[in-house]
């Protein structure tokens, strides 16, 4: 693996000089360790989407900051001052995850986004190449794959591309280097919305799921609103299919689709891993920029018995989050590369991906969300952080209710072959095989999900093609 090369401040930097050494002052004093402050951002961290945006329009939730803002000091984060995939792999257990299962091969992660990357494929080679992993060159996305492919498509899943977007590129970068640290072999589908409006964020997602992706990975959010109910049925409700989606990055309060109940919502984490050798050598607090709550709109669903909130909250789970424990990711659209990114953009792939890994396995009349909860046991739980001062369960970790608060939900799937069973696989009853055989193939179980889920897809898909017809409609009488 590659040694990052790293650059030295000058002096037009000395302000950002001095509030480092106040700030490892003052974790020095709270025996803390540098890489482990619990930190929104760091000063060289940028949003990476606008929050102005149109009503009904979301945008992306990440964080991204410069390879050169890494500090050369000893005890140095991750591979070079962010995390690398063997990190990843290493903090999720990603190995002992596959242990018995197909370790991805022949499971389609899809990545909903607005607008497109023109270099995405190229972008991700990069990646794949400095990271030591496996080509994934572009080609159509079938579960009878069995290495990595990826698939650009539109939103009604056609060939030609939405204008491209410096922001969504970078968002879209994220988004497949998180799939591809944590499932090399796993296809991926990027499904270009026209706009980042809702109807066709949520048009995607339908594509998605009808073209046989299991896991649909959904890096945005905005504000909730009084219709968000009627769209999380229409856009975001897949029995048999794991929908995910970002809590958001702004603190206490609680975005759409997240708050959708059949979304896997998915909060934030400082990350502290020690190591990229494999296994677990580290520990995770909730970020406090997390997003979390009580939803405004949504009902309670079955599945969720806190008492402190009388509807749906949020989130379900979380992975890692906080720029300042960031990840290595590569965008060269209007950008320079390699890059650390950060914010529950980074998470959300993190847990789809881990999903896939596990072969997940859900009857077609049920919800992914569902196992995490009636397996939560089989999840890590966090139990120290906050984004907020609600006073509760649902912004304090600390304050954790059965094993459940806002910022993390459950917890974290540091994985391990129990840990299948939260992410809805079977436990596994094989030896792991040294190497993937090309060979393996879908199960008969896998092809009837498949199907189940495309009949359902294609209906909503054709329920969101009449609403949106309707709406046009209406703004041109």
């Amino acid at each position: 693996m590659k040694v990052l090369h790293r650059r030295m401040m000058n002096s037009s930097q000395a302000f950002v000089l001095v509030a480092a050494v106040i700030a490892m002052f003052l974790t020095s004093l709270q025996g803390a360790s540098a890489t482990g402050i619990n930190a929104r951002h760091t000063s060289a961290t940028s949003t990476v989407c606008s929050t102005n945006v149109a009503p009904g329009h979301a945008r992306c939730l990440a964080f991204v900051r410069p390879a050169s803002s890494v500090s050369s000091s000893a005890g140095q984060l991750g591979d070079g001052g962010a995390y690398s995939p063997a990190y990843l792999q290493s903090a999720y257990n990603v190995a002992s995850l596959a242990t018995g299962h197909n370790n991805g091969v022949g499971e389609i992660v899809a990545i909903v986004d607005a607008n497109s990357d023109p270099s995405l494929v190229n972008d991700l080679a990069h990646y794949r190449a400095h990271f030591g992993l496996s080509a994934c060159p572009s080609g159509t996305v079938s579960t009878a794959n069995s290495s990595c492919v990826i698939q650009q498509v539109n939103e009604t899943g056609g060939a030609t591309l939405p204008a491209a977007s410096s922001a969504w590129a970078l968002e879209e970068s994220i988004d497949v280097d998180m799939v591809s640290a944590i499932c090399p072999n796993c296809q991926i589908l990027v499904v270009d919305a026209a706009s980042s409006s809702i109807g066709d964020l949520g048009t995607g997602v339908n594509t998605a799921v009808s073209m046989g992706a299991l896991v649909v990975s959904n890096s945005y959010g905005l504000p909730e609103y009084a219709s968000e109910v009627s769209d999380a049925n229409l856009y975001y409700n897949h029995p048999g299919v794991a929908i995910l989606a970002a809590a958001g990055d702004t603190g206490y309060g609680v975005d759409f689709p997240a708050a959708a109940p059949d979304v896997i919502a998915v909060g934030g984490t400082t990350l502290n891993q020690a190591s990229g050798i494999g296994t677990r050598n580290g520990n995770e607090t909730a970020w406090n920029g997390t997003t979390s709550g009580c939803s405004l709109y949504e009902p309670k669903p079955t599945w969720q018995t806190d008492t402190g909130c009388a509807n749906r909250a949020v989130a379900d789970v979380a992975a890692v989050a906080n720029p300042s424990t960031g990840v290595w990711i590569y965008d060269s659209y209007n950008q320079a590369g390699l890059l650390i990114a950060g914010g529950t953009s980074v998470a959300t792939p993190i847990v789809g991906a881990l999903f896939a890994v596990a072969n997940s396995s859900f009857p077609a009349n049920s919800y992914p969300v569902t196992d995490l909860y009636a397996n939560r046991s089989a999840l890590v739980s966090v139990t120290s952080g906050s984004d907020g001062s609600c006073g509760t369960y649902l912004c304090n970790a600390a304050l954790s209710q059965n094993g459940y608060n806002g910022p993390t939900g459950l917890g974290t799937p540091a994985a391990s072959p129990n840990s299948a069973l939260a992410l809805g696989a079977t436990p596994a009853t094989v030896a792991p095989s040294p190497t993937i055989k090309s060979s393996i193939a879908p199960s008969k179980a896998a092809l009837a999900r498949h199907r189940a889920a495309l009949a359902r897809a294609k209906r909503l898909a054709r329920l969101a093609k009449a609403k949106r017809a309707a709406e046009i409609a209406t703004k041109k009488q």
